[in-house]
């Protein structure tokens, strides 16, 4: 018998509904040998026993979700990993919702005793078990080991869900993706919202389908209705020929609309009836073209003040709110923090070469509080794989978002040192035929005069200033001036104008 058909050990703790004993039968016949207490006490009691080895605890939930609290707190105070099952009315679906919030991995209807629904259950609580013993590595910790990243063979996307509230996330998200509703993910910027939207995509039944991405925030009023809806031709002045929106592109799988709380009120109505009847008519059209699309969207806003400063249309909030998902900000998951970086170093890592972050630097990096999320992060890894010359990242080369130059190099940064330092190379005077004489002479007082003790671009304008006359002064027109200077006339009339010198357009124009 293979290890996914053998009979596990569950604890049950359900005060409003005794388990009898046909349905103890039932549950055996599905492969789950239960025990039964009655209170949270007898549960810690249980909990200690280091003899029996539970794969489960099924909890029956009333109205709320505080049994699941209480037990969640024993079972982590006994540093077991031990999947959570609650049961609760059908009625109460926002409880059996809010108890996948709170880190349960499954949840079913209190009167489905059915073998096929068990099955299911015990099969995602070992999934859940194996999820939370397997090893990860890098793994955050106190005192966090070394960081080994070697560049990815292929472009991978950087999805990462470590972090306890992460991976219940992931598990919530891979529960929403198999009904198809509409999704609202909320979060703050840079957090990683279209992430978890591509992850609902392909965890759906519409995964094979295309995943078409839209900013609402991105394109001025009068092209955002063209763009997710289309055209026919003629419909307005340059209307050549038909035009698919982003709808019908998105047809058989997911769209998603970024910054959904930046759409136009004007436009909101339009979506809204495009949501409703699952139809659209493009403009200028007639006909009208069903839709198979499942819409995901995203905001880093909260919609309900929006909607109090009339912003945001509050029945478009409840159509495209069927179910919300909270992206939470990278420091309230500070176990994602070191996988990521590794992911990041793998993925910007070039020539073969592997990364490695110290202790020190992995404790700055868990310590910081992120206020720009993950693309902060990834700002920062960048920041210090230009800064660090052996491809060992430490804490002089952590450069945070608000820390200056001056600041880096107070903290006892030092550039790297070329291991083969090679002189400039000379300048050669002899830069075309025919340079007279005294163009070399202003050539090689570029190199010598005191322009160079100027700021750069002063130092810029007043060496190309000194040439360009000298061209000027010693041609009989504009484009034989060009000609010594390697330039084509029109470049030369720009430079002209940018200088904005007199004394050179009456040269010019001598």
């Amino acid at each position: 018998m293979s290890a996914s058909h053998l009979p596990i050990s569950a604890l049950w703790l359900d005060p409003f509904r005794p388990l009898s004993a046909s349905n103890a039968q039932a549950l055996a016949g599905a492969g789950l040998v239960v025990t039964t207490v009655s209170t949270l006490d007898a549960l810690q009691e249980a909990l200690a026993d280091e003899q029996a080895a539970y794969a489960m605890l099924v909890l029956g939930l009333g109205g709320d979700t505080s049994l699941l609290e209480d037990s969640a707190a024993l079972v982590k105070a006994k540093r077991l990993l031990l999947p959570l099952v609650c049961r609760t009315e059908r009625r109460h679906l926002e409880v059996a919702i809010a108890s996948l919030h709170q880190g349960a991995c499954h949840a079913l209807a209190a009167d489905d005793w059915a073998t096929s629904a068990w099955t299911q259950t015990i099969s995602r609580a070992r999934a859940a078990s194996q999820a939370a013993a397997a090893p990860v590595n890098p793994a955050p910790s106190a005192a966090p080991s070394h960081i080994h990243a070697t560049p990815a063979q292929e472009q991978v996307r950087s999805v990462v869900y470590v972090d306890p509230i992460s991976r219940n996330l992931l598990a919530l998200a891979h529960r929403v993706a198999l009904a198809n509703v509409a999704v609202l993910i909320e979060g703050p910027t840079g957090s990683g919202k279209e992430v978890l939207s591509r992850v609902l995509h392909e965890s759906s039944a519409s995964a094979n389908g295309p995943f078409v991405g839209f900013n609402c925030a991105a394109m001025p009023e009068h092209m955002i209705e063209d763009m997710l809806f289309g055209h026919e031709k003629g419909a307005f002045t340059g209307a050549v020929k038909d035009h698919r929106g982003l709808f019908e592109q998105a047809q058989g799988g997911t769209i998603f609309l970024d910054e959904i709380g930046e759409l136009p009120l004007t436009l909101q109505a339009k979506l809204l009836r495009v949501l409703q009847e699952r139809t659209l008519v493009r403009l200028g059209g007639e006909r009208t073209i069903g839709l198979d699309v499942r819409v995901v969207a995203a905001t880093n806003k909260n919609l309900r003040e929006s909607i109090s400063q009339r912003e945001f249309r509050e029945d478009l909030y409840f159509r495209l709110s069927t179910f919300k998902l909270r992206v939470p900000a990278l420091a309230e998951r500070p176990g994602d923090i070191l996988p990521i970086v590794a992911r990041m170093l793998g993925r910007h890592g070039r020539n073969g070469q592997g990364w490695s972050v110290s202790p020190a630097a992995q404790a700055a990096l868990l310590a910081y509080p992120w206020p720009g999320n993950v693309r902060e992060l990834e700002n920062v890894v960048q920041r210090a794989m230009v800064l660090c010359a052996d491809q060992q990242i430490d804490t002089p080369h952590l450069m945070f978002d608000d820390m200056s130059v001056e600041s880096l190099l107070a903290s006892g940064y030092q550039a790297p040192v070329p291991s083969a330092p090679t002189a400039p190379p000379a300048v050669d005077l002899q830069l075309a035929q025919g340079v007279p004489a005294n163009i070399q002479e202003l050539l090689a007082l570029v190199q010598e005069d005191d322009s160079a003790d100027m700021p750069l671009q002063a130092a810029v304008k007043h060496n190309e200033h000194t040439l360009i006359r000298a061209a000027l002064e010693s041609s009989r027109s504009r484009l034989e001036a060009a000609e010594k200077l390697g330039i084509s006339p029109r470049t030369l009339r720009y430079k002209l104008a940018r200088l904005r010198d007199n004394s050179l357009s009456q040269l010019a124009n001598a």
